[in-house]
C-alpha cells in the first residue's frame, strides 16, 4: 500500500467512525459524536467575519450549535510606518477561507452549503460530503496560525528588488537609487545609489523611500 493510499484509507475511516457516531447519538447511546476539521470557501473575500456569524446565528436558530466547535479566520498582525507613524493592522493569512470544527452530517452540511457567501468545502467532490483534514493537515494550519498569533507584527515593506525608489530624508535626501535587496525583518531596504561616480549600497529606513514612476 503506497503512502497516499494509506492516508486516504485513514480519512474514510475517520469520515465513517464520525457518521457511525452521528448514528450512536440519534440511537440514544448519549455518545458525542467527533468533530473534524474542514476548510471552507468564501465566495467573496473581506466576508469572511460576516459568513462566520451567519453559519454561527443558523446553527443556533436550527438547534445544531452543540455540532460546531471553533470557525477559524487565520489572520496575521502587520505593522507598517506611514507619516512616521508606526500602525498596527490585521491581514489574512488566507483570503477567503475559513477553518470549521464541525460534526459533519447531512444537517450540518446543508447548513454551511447553504449559508449566503459560502461557496463549498474544499476538497469537496461534487454532490458529496468533504473529508475531513488529516491531523498532519491540522496540526500544520492551526500550528502556523499559532505560531502567527504569538508573534511579533510582521513589518510590511512595500517595495522590491529593481523598484526605483528615491530618498525622502536624511543625508542622501532627494538622491534616487534601485532596491538591491529588502530586509523586513529590520524593516530597512538596500538601495544602490550613485556616489562619486561609483554604484554603492546604502540601507535606508523603508517608510523614508518612495517609489518613483
Amino acid at each position: 500500500m503506497t503512502e497516499r493510499q494509506a492516508d486516504e484509507q485513514k480519512q474514510a475511516e475517520r469520515s465513517e467512525a464520525v457518521a457511525a457516531g452521528t448514528e450512536q447519538q440519534g440511537g440514544g447511546s448519549g455518545q458525542k459524536p467527533e468533530m473534524g476539521w474542514y476548510v471552507v470557501k468564501v465566495a467573496a473575500s473581506k466576508r469572511e467575519e460576516q459568513v462566520r456569524e451567519s453559519i454561527l446565528r443558523r446553527a443556533r436558530v436550527k438547534g445544531l450549535a452543540d455540532k460546531f466547535g471553533e470557525i477559524i479566520i487565520p489572520t496575521e498582525k502587520v505593522a507598517e510606518v506611514k507619516g512616521g507613524k508606526r500602525r498596527v493592522t490585521e491581514q489574512k493569512l488566507y483570503s477567503g477561507y475559513m477553518i470549521v470544527q464541525m460534526v459533519l452530517d447531512d444537517d450540518t452540511w446543508y447548513l454551511v452549503r447553504e449559508t449566503p457567501g459560502v461557496s463549498d468545502f474544499v476538497g469537496a467532490q461534487p454532490g458529496k460530503k468533504p473529508l475531513p483534514m488529516t491531523d498532519a493537515e491540522v496540526e500544520k494550519m492551526l500550528g502556523q496560525v499559532h505560531e502567527v498569533t504569538a508573534e511579533e507584527p510582521r513589518l510590511k515593506v512595500d517595495f522590491c528588488k529593481g523598484d526605483l525608489v528615491k530618498i525622502k530624508s536624511g543625508p542622501f535626501e532627494n538622491v534616487q537609487g534601485v532596491v538591491d535587496e529588502v530586509l523586513p525583518d529590520k524593516g530597512l531596504v538596500r538601495v544602490m545609489v550613485e556616489i562619486f561616480g561609483r554604484q554603492t549600497p546604502v540601507e535606508v529606513e523603508h517608510w523614508l523611500l518612495e517609489r518613483v514612476t
